[in-house]
This record gives structure tokens, C-alpha cells and sequence, in this order.
């Protein structure tokens, strides 16, 4: 067994110490009451200070990070964070402020939510934004809110459905729900867009807005956006842009010039923060000029303004841009996802032709003799260096993978995914086998999903009952 494979308990001596505390110069505390201490020591591992180093920089070598390799995981932007934001966000006169300092002292951070409104502001449209919500569906939430607010406080009381497309991101359903809203779905046509035709019924007095984001998941910008803006407008609803596919818009389209009353920018996607994990995210809710006011009156919805840092990196990021360069952010990552696509497109299928967005959706391989899934296809990339796209999402077709390049991937790159997925194609053709098998060449093998699921080994203690 190699020294990288082993479990920290493995590593474990009874007796090792990886740290040595300073002598305790202070009195003698007051004991602990009986009820809170353990009955015996917990099970932790004992190792050296070495050993410790080496165990997690290995876990680290073995994770795949957009540090590392191409990661064109649709719906998601995996884009390229600049280093020197990070050094930015970590400058200590940022790093050790507190929230409750007085307003005297945080004098430089209130300068950076006010530049950052305004440059939002100039790249979306939208008049005012609120930098509370700490993600994506928070800023959805938030963003209902507002909508409900603005209704109540015009005693139109009527309105409590939200059109919701069928092609939507998960989470605006979700977050329409959570807010107390009924759910109208309305149906896409065959080209992946809004069917208008089945939108003008569902419009009415109970209608209190739509929620759509502009491409839509399938990357197709809504053509008929205008129409759209006009119909729900016409009867007394507001519009809600998702903010998650923003990339392609950045410099060239503006949803509030689209008819946007409000919506949500997912700063750790579009705007250089390191997306993934889980976390730090943040998703700042801007309103046009009608909202402005309910906006200061539906409430707070996080204790303080946000994570500060988030919005350090996004604001570093717009200003090393500037008017001139951040024009080019929405041009070059449609480039790319076209690139892909049209180079592809014969050994995958693709079921909706013409120009895509930032990102694209292959219904599975061409060929569906095979066997081969798309699930096997991911699991191979991950051989060949590349993390896989978003698989099985959305949910219109059933073998879905979706590519999203971003636009910091050169040629050279792009090129090299395309053998890949090329490569890939062939085998599903000529040894099927090593697909359904994959990955071969990971620290971890093919798993029983299945079994990890629904009996997770989670504890040390549970992987030996295991083994034993």
C-alpha cells in the first residue's frame, strides 16, 4: 500500500504528537461540570507533525481543481479565479475587519460595496443592489421577497403565482416554493425556448411574476425576451432574471435593457471568486428603479452585508477589466462553447441546432447502439485528465451533457478536449468495455453508487466492522 493511500488512523502510533502547547501561564480555571465532560478520550488519531503534512498535501494532489485541469462543468462557470484577487481578499486591512466595528473605522470596505453597486449597476441594467444574500438561491429568495413586498405594499394581494419554465435551474422552483408562491410551469418549445403561446393563458390577476434566466439552461438566449417582458408586464407581473447564466451577457446584453424588474448575480461564478465545495458564494439581488424602495422595506435576510471577501474578488476583478476588456468575457465564451459544439456534433447528439450561448447540451452519444451512457463517458474523461461536464442535467433529455467552457480556455485546450470526446466516441464503438469500467486510472475506481448511497462508511470505527 502506497504512504498517499492510507487513512489517517492507518498513520496512527500510540504515542505520536504532531504539536507542543506552551507551558499555561494563567491560573488554575474552575473545572467543568461533570455533564460535559467525555467519559474517555475521543478516537483521534495519533501522528507526527510530518506525517500530518504529507497525509493532507496528498489528499490535496489527488483532488481535481480548475487549478489543474480543464473543467467545463455546465451551469456552473468553473472559470479561471486570478491569483492576484486572492491576495486582494487577503490583504489585512480587509481580512481582520470585523462587522461591528464602528462605521468610523470600516470607511475603505463601504467604498467597495459602493464602487461594486455601481459597476453592477452599469453591467446589468439594474439600479440598486443589495449584497446580503451569501448565494445564488439566497439572492433567489431574496429576490421573491422583493416581488411579494412590492405586491403587498400595493394591496394586490391576489398575486401569488410564479411562472417558473421548464427548462429552469432546480432551485427557482424550489426558492418560488420556500417564499410561499404556487408554482406555474410553462412549457418550451422544440427549439428549447419559452413556448409565448402557452405563456399569454397562464397570465392573470394571481400572476405576481415569471422567473427565467436569459440563456436558458440549455444555453439558447429567449429570443422572444421582449414579448415575454411585455405579456407579464401587460398583466401586472414583474420579471425575475437568474443570474447563473450571466457569462455570456457580461459587456454585450443587459437584463434590465431586456425588461428585468429584479434579479441575482451568482458572484462566485461569474466573478472570480473559486466556485465549488460548497461554498464561500455570494449573490447580491439588484432592482430596477420601480423595486428601489421595496428593497430598503422587505427586511434583512443575512445578519451583516454579505461575504465581504466575495465581493473584494468580484470588484477587483471588474476594475482590472474595466469598460474596454470586460466586453470581451461574453463574446469569447460563446466562442468556445460553439467551438466544441460544432466540432462534436457528429458523434454526439445534439438535439437542438443553431448558436449556443456560453454552454451547450448533448443528449448522449450518436450512436445509441452501444450501450455506452452518458455516465460511462464522464467517468472515462476523468482518465484522460479532464474533470467531466454536468451530466444528466437538464432534465429535457434523458442522456443530457452539458459543456461549458468559460472563456479563459485556449485553443490549444478546447482542441484537446475535442480528441478527447472523440477518442471516447470510438471506444463506445470499439471496446464498449473500457467505458462501462471507468476510470481506470484514478485513485479511486468505479464505485457501487448504489451501496455508497444508501450505506455510507463514514466513520473509521465503520470502515473496519467493514473490512473485518
Amino acid at each position: 500500500m502506497k504512504y498517499y493511500d492510507r487513512l489517517i488512523f492507518e498513520l496512527s502510533s500510540e504515542g505520536k504528537q504532531g504539536y507542543s502547547l506552551p507551558r499555561n501561564r494563567y491560573p488554575e480555571a474552575e473545572p467543568l461540570p461533570a455533564g460535559l465532560l467525555r467519559a474517555e478520550k475521543p478516537a483521534l488519531p495519533e501522528v507526527s507533525e510530518i506525517d500530518v503534512v504529507r497525509h493532507y498535501t496528498n489528499l490535496s494532489q489527488m483532488n481535481f481543481g480548475v487549478d489543474t485541469g480543464f473543467y467545463p462543468l455546465g451551469s456552473c462557470t468553473m472559470k479561471y479565479n486570478p491569483k492576484i484577487n486572492e491576495e486582494i481578499a487577503a490583504m489585512p486591512g480587509f481580512a481582520a475587519l470585523h462587522p461591528l466595528q464602528p462605521e468610523e473605522t470600516v470607511r475603505g470596505a463601504k467604498a467597495v460595496y459602493e464602487g461594486l453597486e455601481k459597476a453592477l449597476s452599469a453591467v446589468t441594467g439594474m439600479k440598486a443592489f443589495t449584497f446580503e444574500p451569501c448565494a445564488g438561491a439566497h439572492g433567489e429568495l431574496t429576490g421573491l421577497m422583493i416581488i411579494r413586498n412590492y405586491h403587498i405594499r400595493r394591496g394586490d394581494l391576489a398575486r401569488t403565482k410564479v411562472i417558473v419554465p421548464d427548462s429552469a435551474h432546480g432551485t427557482n422552483p424550489a426558492s418560488a416554493a420556500v417564499c410561499g408562491l404556487e408554482i406555474v410551469e410553462v412549457k418550451s418549445l422544440s427549439d428549447g425556448r419559452i413556448d409565448v403561446e402557452a405563456l399569454k393563458p397562464l397570465l392573470g390577476p394571481d400572476i405576481a411574476g415569471i422567473m427565467m434566466t436569459n440563456p436558458n439552461t440549455l444555453g439558447l438566449f429567449e429570443t422572444e425576451i421582449r414579448e415575454i417582458a411585455s405579456l407579464v408586464h401587460g398583466c401586472g407581473g414583474l420579471l425575475y432574471y437568474d443570474g447563473a447564466n450571466m457569462n455570456p451577457l457580461i459587456g454585450k446584453v443587459r437584463p434590465g435593457d431586456m425588461g428585468f424588474d429584479v434579479m441575482h448575480l451568482n458572484l462566485h461564478k461569474s466573478f472570480s471568486t473559486p466556485h465549488g465545495g460548497g461554498g464561500p458564494g455570494s449573490g447580491p439581488v439588484g432592482v430596477c428603479e420601480t423595486l428601489r424602495e421595496s428593497l430598503k422595506t422587505f427586511g434583512k435576510v443575512s445578519g451583516f452585508q454579505g461575504n465581504f471577501a466575495v465581493m473584494l474578488r468580484a470588484y477587483a476583478y471588474l476594475l482590472s477589466l474595466g469598460k474596454e476588456y470586460v466586453k470581451w468575457v461574453g463574446p469569447l465564451s460563446v466562442l468556445g462553447a460553439n467551438y466544441i459544439k460544432e466540432s462534436l456534433k457528429d458523434v454526439y447528439e445534439l438535439p437542438i441546432e443553431g448558436v449556443c450561448k456560453h454552454e451547450f447540451v448533448f443528449d448522449g452519444l450518436k450512436d445509441k447502439s452501444t450501450g455506452v451512457t452518458t455516465l460511462n463517458v464522464a467517468k472515462r474523461l476523468l482518465d484522460y485528465g479532464f474533470h467531466a461536464p454536468t451530466i444528466y442535467f437538464p432534465l429535457l433529455f434523458h442522456e443530457s451533457i452539458m459543456i461549458e467552457p468559460t472563456e479563459t480556455e485556449s485553443k490549444e485546450t478546447l482542441d484537446e478536449f475535442i480528441s478527447v470526446m472523440r477518442k471516447i466516441a470510438l471506444e463506445a464503438i470499439e471496446n464498449p468495455e473500457s467505458l462501462m469500467t471507468a476510470p481506470h486510472n484514478t485513485p479511486v475506481r468505479k464505485l457501487d453508487e448504489t451501496t455508497a448511497a444508501r450505506r455510507p462508511v463514514l466513520k473509521y470505527s465503520d470502515l473496519i466492522a467493514v473490512k473485518n
